[in-house]
């Protein structure tokens, strides 16, 4: 009988992206917290409604690879702190459009430029060369992991 293959984690590209996306946002999760008063998804929902207004909350789980309930929950909380508001889509009444208020884009305006400083310490390990095949490298891993998910 042949034996089955060993999983050997340290070499296994999803338990490795798993473990650097924990400690990335782990490192920066605190700051949010404490600084902002932003829990990771709700910045995630931020971030997002700040580079696109108006979309919907499928739109921003879309965008962000996040469960729709977490998007939700998250939606929730800022809109119960006045950090975004949602209105009636002008093109479709049965969709709700999200943006970010005045509150939301103040807070959007300070951990904005926290999260670019945290990513540029982050990347500030790898030259020019290195930054353009990381991206590169996300990119065909993202379009593949996509391709995957709708075929399994």
């Amino acid at each position: 009988m042949a034996q089955a293959p060993s999983l050997q984690l340290d070499r296994f590209v999803p338990y490795r992206l798993s473990v650097l996306t924990n400690l990335v946002s782990s490192a920066i999760a605190a700051a949010y917290v404490e600084r902002f008063g932003l829990s990771i998804s709700e910045w995630r929902v931020v971030a997002a409604l700040g580079e696109q207004s108006g979309m919907s909350a499928a739109e921003v789980a879309a965008r962000t690879a996040m469960d729709k309930v977490a998007v939700s929950r998250a939606v929730a909380s800022l809109r119960r702190a006045g950090r975004v508001a949602r209105a009636t889509s002008s093109h479709d009444r049965r969709r709700s459009a999200l943006r970010l208020s005045r509150a939301g884009t103040a807070v959007y305006a300070k951990v904005a430029p926290y999260a670019l400083a945290y990513e540029a310490a982050l990347l500030a390990s790898l030259d020019l060369r290195e930054r353009d095949a990381l991206w590169k490298l996300l990119d065909k891993l993202t379009r593949r992991a996509m391709d995957l998910r709708r075929h399994v």
